[in-house]
C-alpha cells in the first residue's frame, strides 16, 4: 500500500500510504456527486488501513488515539465513475499528537486533486482518560511518512 509519491502529489513525504477508494451509490448526494460529509469518512478510511497495516497485533490495532480536529478543502466534485484514490502521509509531530495529511486524487491521473484534508490524532490512555506521549515505536514509524523537515532539521524523538 505505501508508494513513493508519484511527481504530481505535491508533497515533500519521504513516503506516501495509499488507499484506492471505492465510490458507492450511497456515498451520492442529489446533485449527482459525493456528499461532502462522506469526504471525512474516506479520511477515516485511510487512517483505518494506515493503522491496521502498521499497528496490528493480537488485540487489533494497537495504538489508542482520539481524533482532536479534523478539516477538508474541497476542489472539485466526485462523482460514480470516478476513479478515487487517497494519498495521505505524516505532517508535523509533536509529544502527544501528530497530523495526517490528505489528498484525494483522480487514480486515473486525468482529474487531478478532488479535495485536501488534514487530521490531528492525539496518543490516548482510555483507561486512565488522558492524553499521553506517543510510543517510540509509533513516533519511529511515523517518521517514514513524514514531510521533510524544514531548514534546521527535525528534532530528536520528542521527550
Amino acid at each position: 500500500m505505501a508508494k513513493t509519491p508519484p511527481r504530481d502529489a505535491g508533497t515533500a513525504a519521504k513516503r506516501v500510504f495509499t488507499v484506492d477508494l471505492k465510490v458507492r451509490f450511497r456515498d451520492l448526494d442529489a446533485m449527482g456527486h459525493v456528499n461532502n460529509a462522506v469526504f471525512f469518512t474516506y479520511f477515516e478510511e485511510g487512517r483505518k488501513t494506515f493503522f491496521q497495516t502498521h499497528f496490528h497485533g493480537e488485540k487489533g490495532v494497537e495504538f489508542p488515539f482520539i481524533l482532536a480536529h479534523a478539516a477538508c478543502d474541497y476542489q472539485k466534485p466526485i462523482t460514480l465513475d470516478d476513479a478515487v484514490r487517497l494519498l495521505m502521509w505524516v505532517g508535523e509531530i509533536r509529544t502527544k499528537r501528530f497530523d495526517f495529511i490528505y489528498r484525494i486524487v483522480d487514480a486515473r491521473q486525468e482529474g487531478g486533486v478532488y479535495a485536501s484534508g488534514r487530521s490531528v490524532q492525539v496518543a490516548f490512555d482510555y483507561q486512565d482518560h488522558c492524553s499521553v506521549k506517543i510510543p517510540e515505536h509509533v513516533y519511529r514509524r511515523l517518521l517514514l511518512y513524514q514531510e521533510e523537515a524544514p531548514r534546521g532539521g527535525r528534532p530528536p524523538f520528542p521527550s
